[in-house]
């Protein structure tokens, strides 16, 4: 079925013998439901419990790509709260904002920042016409000016209560809920990873998968025959655990 999907080349197959079918397989469903069409973007967000809360939420809702702009304190979300999760995320650490926001509007999306002022509209108002990158800001201080003045659009989430705003894990988990939710009705197959895509993305976390060991005798032997299952592997930022 991998070699069907072309996920996988006769000449490969030695690989999958090392892993269980049904690692496999729980690989590759996960893998059909990923995507780049809704991407996240942190930006100061300083406590290492928020950094892992908002990696698991994207997780949950197949989200791939997470953009990291750091404030007073490293990136270093929690493990005990990510619970795995940020093994099988792509984590782009970039040097400032106004680099990470030009990134993203070279690869064809639209930024969205999370703010209260004035210009913001509800989060279920978002067009979601094409791919679309949610900036969430510092727990205390929200966004920068900075953000707002690169975004392209600005949103919040309705509240009814006496509080004026979510911490940023809840608020992060609102937000995406709703938007993958809706961006799946209106990008349909243009949600989904590209069959390329596919294919890499399966590659790295087949060697995730593996022991340490046996993962640098894999390495070892397709870089031998002229094979790389991680193309990217020295551009972007990725966590081990």
């Amino acid at each position: 079925m991998l070699l069907e999907a072309g996920l996988f080349q006769e000449k490969e197959r030695w690989i999958l013998e090392m892993i269980r079918p049904e690692r496999l397989m729980r690989l590759y469903q996960v893998l059909n439901q990923r995507t780049r069409y809704i991407s996240v973007l942190l930006e100061a967000v300083d406590d290492g419990h928020n950094q892992a809360a908002v990696l698991r939420t994207a997780d949950a809702f197949g989200i791939q790509d997470i953009s990291v702009v750091t404030g007073n304190q490293p990136f270093e979300p929690s493990k005990k709260i990510t619970q795995g999760a940020h093994k099988w995320l792509t984590i782009k650490k970039k040097p400032d904002l106004q680099t990470a926001v030009k990134d993203l509007k070279s690869e064809g999306y639209q930024i969205y920042a999370t703010y209260l002022g004035d210009g913001a509209v509800p989060v279920e108002e978002i067009d979601l016409s094409k791919p679309t990158v949610l900036i969430f800001g510092n727990e205390h201080k929200g966004i920068s000016e900075e953000a707002a003045n690169l975004a392209d659009g600005k949103f919040y989430i309705p509240m009814y209560g006496f509080v004026q705003s979510f911490n940023i894990s809840v608020a992060a988990a609102l937000a995406l809920q709703e938007v993958t939710k809706r961006a799946r009705e209106t990008a349909k197959e243009r949600y989904y990873l590209t069959d390329k895509e596919k294919r890499e993305l399966y590659l790295e976390w087949i060697l995730k998968t593996l022991r340490p060991q046996t993962r640098k005798k894999v390495q070892k032997r397709l870089e031998m025959s002229g094979q790389s299952l991680a193309n990217h592997e020295s551009s972007i930022h990725r966590l081990t655990g």
